[in-house]
């Protein structure tokens, strides 16, 4: 069995894919164990398949003619992979810090009962990139998506679920429990998917991460955030827009709306609480 599978999830954007496998590679370069690419890829398009082709024939590529949502996307590269632990990315994840991924598997490797690592997620000014979180509640939802959050009681509530009274105290420079870590960069063991299943694919965008973590930590898994391994995450960030209809009436909004109500009914809104 390979040590370690990396998979990229990507869709429509070959040239930053092409940045992110190079960042890859390099970061791995004089790794001493053994590693492999898989690049799930929805909606393929011919010039993602040439760029595959003609720059990292290594790298197992697996298309889709059609869109299959994040969480169907990394399922179907995990039954394919050999890894015993598996390094799931979004294609906008550009690795410069030396050793990043090594670290991670480092850290996974010698704590048994931690589950999932995500490393320190930074912007392309070098901000720190919100990437961690306390689980979502109803409330939490309204808040972000309503004039309610511009109030000092949704401020409240949003700033608790961005654990603002850890990251606005102090530098964080040491692994710390979380709820729950933004599905763009993450590592796992192999052992630990088979015991908590792998992405619930009725989640085709938001909420797969956050209930995946739940789950993980279910099974008495830790989710932890490891600031000592550091990368950039190229999001894509529309102009915020402050119009009620505008948070509602987007497309984007709606689904993540729609996802939230299947991720609380899901739980039958019931709270967790775990982590931080």
């Amino acid at each position: 069995m390979l040590k370690l599978s990396i998979i990229v999830n990507h869709y429509r954007t070959p040239e930053i894919l092409k940045i992110c496998l190079k960042s890859v590679k390099e970061n791995l370069f004089d790794a001493s164990f053994d590693w492999e690419i898989i690049v799930t890829d929805s909606d393929t398009i011919e010039n993602t398949e040439e760029m595959i082709e003609k720059n990292f024939p290594e790298v197992i590529f697996i298309s889709s003619e059609k869109n299959i949502g994040f969480g169907k996307s990394i399922n179907i590269a995990v039954k394919q992979a050999h890894g015993k632990y598996f390094f799931i990315v979004n294609a906008d994840i550009i690795i410069e810090q030396e050793k990043s991924i090594e670290k991670m598997l480092d850290y996974i490797e010698k704590n048994k009962d931690v589950g999932m690592v995500g490393p320190k997620l930074l912007n392309v000014n070098n901000t720190i990139q919100q990437s961690c979180f306390r689980f979502y509640t109803p409330l939490t939802v309204i808040c972000r998506r309503t004039i309610l959050g511009k109030t000092s009681f949704g401020k409240k509530i949003l700033g608790h679920f961005l654990m603002n009274d850890v990251f606005s105290k102090k530098n964080i420079t040491e692994p710390i429990p979380v709820d729950w870590l933004m599905g763009s960069a993450m590592m796992v063991r192999k052992s630990d998917i088979e015991k908590v299943g792998v992405f619930d694919e009725k989640f085709f965008m938001y909420f797969e991460d956050v209930d995946w973590a739940r789950r993980f930590w279910e099974n008495g898994l830790k989710v932890i955030y490891f600031p000592k391994s550091v990368m950039y995450h190229y999001h894509f960030q529309s102009s915020k827009k402050k119009s009620l209809f505008d948070s509602l009436l987007t497309k984007y909004a709606r689904i993540h709306i729609k996802s939230a109500l299947k991720y609380f009914m899901k739980y039958k809104f019931k709270n967790a609480k775990y982590g931080m």
